[in-house]
């Protein structure tokens, strides 16, 4: 598989999977300007701060309004992470490969693109944009299954599967985070149903609501946390995201699990190790925030592991090349990467 595929595939899915976690911030706090009393402050500069945007927010809007931000987070062009730029992003990598998706990819990705550039603006009320952003989740959601249902799993569906995994463990830990910075009650309402509205709406935001109930029952915050990031079978959780990771990285380079060939299964398996023996009680009394911090921090460096391992060219002196000039290829730990010439 050419390099230049691989990396294509890779960040088509990760983009998808970021423009629908985007909608998932929004949708937090969304659902809680519905269910809070009519006297509660809307709070939308904590979803900015999220998100890691806040300086080019600034560059461009003088006021965390809703409108602003709304429109920061998903249809401003200028910015990267928006949900527009995000699928814009994605769908350019998948028409370089179509080849290389099924035409139900293509055409999924297409339309999703299509669907909210024409939405985006259209209103402003507040059940529409609860709808709005509803519809991105649900959307974003259907790509995966139609990726597992219409691609041959191969090693370009592990690359895929890899990319969407680690994009949502970051994104299930920044969703954690928003709770942190801006759904945290004053002291005198931990406890009461004021609180259980918070922990409710960010549950329902992972879409995990409904699983949670089921295997915890009483909304407690310690148990979010576990359910959130140390759950072995819910599929947003973060342990659940990096198992699963771990098993389609070890796949694409035929290595045995429990070992490494290359720096990024080193560094995904540190870190699925760190997790598979922490507890929720440990990580609260550290403190969730900086807990989320060091998490994203090490998913960065994981990701720029697998972009050396997997994506870098690198040059190589060539005996046969007779006019000097370099040729290059991609760092080979079992993908089988070629760069074009």
């Amino acid at each position: 598989m050419l390099s230049r595929v691989a990396e294509s595939l890779y960040w088509m899915s990760r983009y998808v999977e970021r423009a629908e976690n985007v909608a998932r911030f929004i949708s937090v706090n969304l659902n809680l300007i519905l269910d809070l009393p009519g006297n509660a402050r809307e709070q939308w500069l904590p979803l900015v701060l999220t998100t890691g945007d806040y300086d080019k927010f600034q560059e461009s809007y003088s006021d965390p309004t809703r409108q602003n931000v709304l429109h920061f987070l998903t249809g401003d062009h200028e910015n990267h992470n928006s949900i527009i730029s995000c699928l814009y992003a994605a769908r350019e990598n998948a028409r370089s490969i179509r080849e290389i998706i099924s035409s139900e990819m293509w055409e999924h990705i297409n339309r999703f693109y299509l669907m909210v550039q024409e939405t985006h603006g259209k209103s402003q009320s507040l059940e529409h944009l609860v709808d709005f952003y509803e519809q991105i989740r649900y959307t974003g959601q259907h790509f995966v299954g139609v990726t597992d249902a219409t691609m041959t799993h191969g090693e370009g569906w592990h690359l895929s599967r890899l990319a969407h995994l680690i994009e949502r463990a970051d994104k299930t830990s920044r969703i954690l985070d928003v709770k942190y910075l801006m759904l945290l009650p004053s002291p005198e309402d931990v406890g009461t149903t004021y609180d259980d509205l918070h922990w409710t709406a960010l549950l329902r935001s992972a879409s995990a609501f409904e699983m949670y109930r089921q295997r915890h029952g009483q909304m407690r915050p310690d148990r979010v946390v576990d359910f959130l990031i140390l759950d072995r079978q819910f599929p947003r959780a973060v342990l659940y995201c990096l198992t699963k990771a771990n098993e389609s990285l070890h796949a694409i380079s035929g290595a045995a699990l429990g070992g490494f060939s290359n720096p990024a299964e080193q560094q995904l398996g540190h870190l699925h190790a760190s997790l598979a023996y922490a507890r929720a009680s440990e990580i609260i009394a550290r403190g969730l925030h900086e807990f989320v911090d060091d998490l994203q921090s090490r998913l960065n460096h994981l990701s720029d592991a697998v972009y050396d391992t997997f994506f870098a060219m690198r040059p190589i002196e060539s005996n046969s090349n007779g006019n000097g000039q370099h040729q290059f290829q991609s760092l080979d730990h079992g993908l089988q990467l070629q760069s074009q010439k």
